[in-house]
């Protein structure tokens, strides 16, 4: 994963794009409108959700957006009664200033300059696949993964420090030992036989390290991985609701508990369809 902290935004000057050329897309939620923001002048258009934006540069499909917008809705508002499930999360991600920004290359990212209050994700077009939601199966939607990323890093981290806190000695990071068979601050030459946690990244530290863990724990249990052991399993082995509840119980614990009311269905990116 690719994971931004980004952060602050002040109003700018147009460069010039046409807003007239945007195409709102069709969906009965969400509207994709002109941008107009200092730093992420390559983020010419943007979609909101529950006041988050999501910016996306000229060439990021209108249908890609939408389809991130509706994943981000059904995370924050997972019974879909038209109300943020979890008050607390929002608020912080609020205060965070949370947002997110889709490219359509990479490079697109190399010229976001913004100052230290607010804290962004960054989402690809090309690997942002509504069409995986029909099967389950195939090239895998990454939106489920970036979109949860900033819900819990900018969110939950802050909400709930003891519990969902990226540093050592929280409740994610002790479940997080466990999973990796050890406290590694940096990645071991060779994880442990009895880890099912064992990405390799060696840039990812340890709090991104908790985030990146979160996010297989609560989609393996909400059902998203079941399929795709031979595609993730030297990173993750863990990849049904039933291997999660038996073997990471400290994990599986933290994400079901009635406080934190973390979702329990897997977005499909149908909001309140």
């Amino acid at each position: 994963m690719r994971f931004l902290c980004i952060m602050s935004i002040i109003i700018f000057q147009s460069c010039g794009f046409d807003p007239s050329l945007i195409d709102p897309g069709n969906d009965p939620n969400f509207t994709v409108v002109a941008a107009n923001q200092s730093g992420l002048k390559r983020f010419v258009k943007k979609v909101m959700v529950f006041d988050i934006p999501i910016y996306g540069v000229e060439n990021v499909h209108s249908n890609k957006m939408l389809h991130a917008a509706n994943i981000m809705a059904q995370y924050l508002d997972n019974n879909e009664d038209g109300v943020v499930d979890n008050p607390t999360v929002y608020e912080k991600m609020l205060d965070n200033n949370a947002f997110i920004v889709m490219w359509e290359k990479e490079s697109d990212l190399n010229r976001i300059n913004v100052p230290d209050e607010w804290i962004g994700q960054d989402l690809g077009n090309e690997e942002t696949r509504p069409e995986w939601h029909n099967s389950l199966d195939g090239p895998f939607d990454a939106s489920l993964e970036e979109v949860l990323h900033i819900i819990t890093h900018a969110g939950y981290a802050y909400a709930y420090p003891e519990a969902f806190g990226e540093n050592p000695g929280t409740d994610l990071a002790k479940a997080l030992d466990v999973a990796r068979g050890g406290q590694f601050f940096n990645v071991p030459h060779t994880y442990p036989t009895d880890a099912w946690f064992t990405y390799d990244d060696e840039t990812c530290d340890y709090a991104c390290m908790n985030t990146e863990y979160l996010y297989w724990l609560l989609t393996s249990k909400l059902g998203a991985q079941i399929n795709r052991l031979e595609e993730i399993g030297h990173e993750w082995t863990l990849v049904s609701p039933s291997l999660v509840e038996t073997f990471d119980t400290l994990g599986n614990a933290l994400i079901i508990g009635p406080v934190y009311k973390m979702p329990t269905i897997l977005p499909d990116g149908r909001y309140m369809q």
